[in-house]
């Protein structure tokens, strides 16, 4: 049986769902049973994003602290958070693809998966998908394709699945929305 790995990019998915569904409520675990089939074992699902910050935003900030509530209930599901900090007129999110890319290297090295799923669009992770592939491992991205992931990300893996129509991104009806990603 594979072990699988999933890594996913909150705030791009977010605005990729935001894109491509004009809203981004999403079943994790339908997504991930989805994601993991048959002959797969799902080792652990990580989360990445930064916490809105509540004195900018105070009722968004609630919402995705009862967002993030609503994941930590999700077995093998775990979420990883950077942080926003303002920089002149805008945040900026800080920490969050670094986080993402170092755990997806490391558990690659380390034997932890055999198969890494990317919930991502973002060129920045080619790099360290390459790494993940170096090491023996299969690595797969998930990702709309009419939210036009990178080219560049694309070419490095080995399996790109296109989740519209599949399920595995499927926009729900979940209870508690991807506020503030």
């Amino acid at each position: 049986m594979k072990r699988v790995m999933v890594f996913i990019d909150g705030s791009n998915l977010y605005h990729a769902l935001k894109k491509v569904y004009l809203r981004a409520n999403v079943d994790f675990e339908y997504m991930l049973a989805n994601l993991v089939t048959p002959g797969r074992e799902l080792i652990r699902a990580y989360y990445y994003n930064a916490p809105v910050i509540a004195e900018e935003a105070p009722e968004n900030y609630r919402n995705q602290q009862r967002f993030f509530s609503a994941l930590k209930k999700i077995p093998y599901f775990e979420i990883k958070l950077g942080r926003l900090v303002r920089r002149q007129n805008r945040i900026v999110e800080k920490g969050v693809d670094v986080k993402l890319a170092v755990d997806m290297v490391s558990k690659g090295l380390k034997n932890q998966c055999d198969v890494a799923i990317l919930v991502s669009g973002d060129s920045d992770f080619a790099e360290a998908v390459q790494i993940v592939k170096d090491a023996a491992k299969h690595v797969e991205v998930a990702y709309p394709l009419s939210a036009h992931p990178a080219n560049e990300l694309l070419d490095k893996c080995d399996v790109y699945k296109d989740s519209e129509g599949t399920g595995n991104l499927e926009v729900s009806l979940a209870p508690v929305a991807l506020c503030g990603a």
